[in-house]
């Protein structure tokens, strides 16, 4: 047992200011004031430093050099866990985007096994297709991209406990099978569309409940079709992740979708092999990408993925935009862990969550990280 002192907390809601953090094993025993720790317990100066619940990536295809998708295994799982580790990132969904089926259930296999002796960092798959619009496609193999069949959706709800999120276009998907999803509590979201504003708000009735890098790969808000982004912005109930690293969406937008849609927003890496890597080029499903001043493009300038760590994301909210770092935190932190209902042991410091810090210092640059109550410098 020990407790962290001398520091900020954010608690994933708000700034709480002198209080201390009580862990006992992997777990938060107490936040307290700071007169109240006993003195016989090992104390962890933090000087001043900021402490927040770790970052949870709902999207990641990669990063250390590593890719999901080309090496589909729990080592690869396992890299990535621990390069998420250096930038306070404690969580994620290791994100599979468009493959054949086979290599779809490999994956799920992969995060399966990993799982079973690492429940406290992957938080099950994310499958990014292959049930798309092909002409919103992105970096995403067309030959491989189709419409959800009856056997995938009994696939998916059988392995319900892996699979906890799936993006698709809801205009080429049968709306009983998104329902089936939902009422089976894998989370759908939107994306990779060209879904109208009807037709996308009437997704959402049918239950989806998220959209997959707000701005990107789908129809957008103009005078006279509100497209996708207008029907996020109009809904009151659909959660958005939004990639903040100035390439993917413009900061005035990610500052107006933050306006908009408050607590439903989250910072999502979508991260490949070049993040916290120095790596000059990178297969992405079949496609060679590079990095060009910090953007992540094939040779025709289209983008895929990113560079982008979760303390970055934060880091450019903050610096670039009007959104306080006290919002900020809550997009990398309770917003994600409430959009994939993990908020019960993720996302917040309160008493008896798992144990999962960031600690940063005043410009943002990371300190240390503590995963399952253990200290990472």
């Amino acid at each position: 047992m020990f407790v962290l002192t001398n520091c900020i907390i954010h608690d994933g809601i708000k700034f709480i200011y002198n209080h201390s953090i009580i862990i006992k094993n992997n777990k938060i025993l107490k936040v307290c004031k700071n007169e109240e720790i006993d003195s016989s317990i090992k104390t962890i100066d933090l000087n001043g430093n900021f402490v927040t619940p770790g970052f949870i990536d709902l999207q990641l295809n990669g990063c250390g050099g590593v890719m999901f998708n080309s090496d589909t295994t729990p080592k690869t799982i396992e890299i990535m866990h621990k390069t998420n580790l250096i930038t306070g990132c404690t969580n994620f969904l290791p994100t599979f985007i468009t493959a054949s089926e086979e290599d779809l259930k490999i994956a799920v296999e992969s995060v399966r096994t990993y799982q079973q002796s690492n429940i406290n960092s992957s938080l099950g798959i994310h499958l990014e297709g292959p049930y798309l619009n092909e002409k919103k496609k992105g970096i995403h193999n067309k030959s491989f991209i189709k419409p959800l069949s009856k056997e995938m959706v009994n696939y998916i709800i059988s392995n319900k406990d892996i699979i906890r999120k799936i993006t698709l276009a809801p205009e080429l998907n049968s709306e009983k099978f998104i329902k089936k999803l939902n009422d089976a509590g894998v989370i759908v979201s939107i994306g990779h569309s060209l879904a109208t504003y009807e037709e996308a708000m009437n997704s959402f009735k049918n239950g989806i409940s998220f959209a997959t890098h707000l701005f990107n790969a789908m129809t957008p808000l103009n005078s006279r079709e509100p497209g996708i982004v207008g029907a996020v912005f109009s809904s009151k109930e659909i959660f958005a992740g939004i990639i903040a690293d100035g390439f993917h969406v413009s900061y005035p937008n990610i500052e107006l979708a933050h306006n908009i849609l408050s607590d439903k927003l989250v910072l999502v890496t979508d991260a490949t092999a070049a993040a916290s890597s120095n790596i000059p080029s990178f297969d992405f499903v079949g496609t060679k990408i590079y990095i060009k001043d910090g953007q992540c493009v094939d040779s025709n300038n289209t983008l895929g993925g990113s560079s982008l760590t979760m303390i970055e994301a934060i880091k450019n909210c903050v610096l670039n935009t009007r959104i306080p770092l006290s919002e900020a935190i809550k997009m990398a932190t309770i917003n994600p862990a409430k959009a994939i209902k993990c908020e019960q042991n993720f996302g917040r410091i309160k008493e008896n969550r798992i144990a999962n810090l960031a600690v940063f210092d005043h410009s943002l640059k990371m300190v240390s990280t503590v995963f399952e109550g253990n200290m990472i410098s």
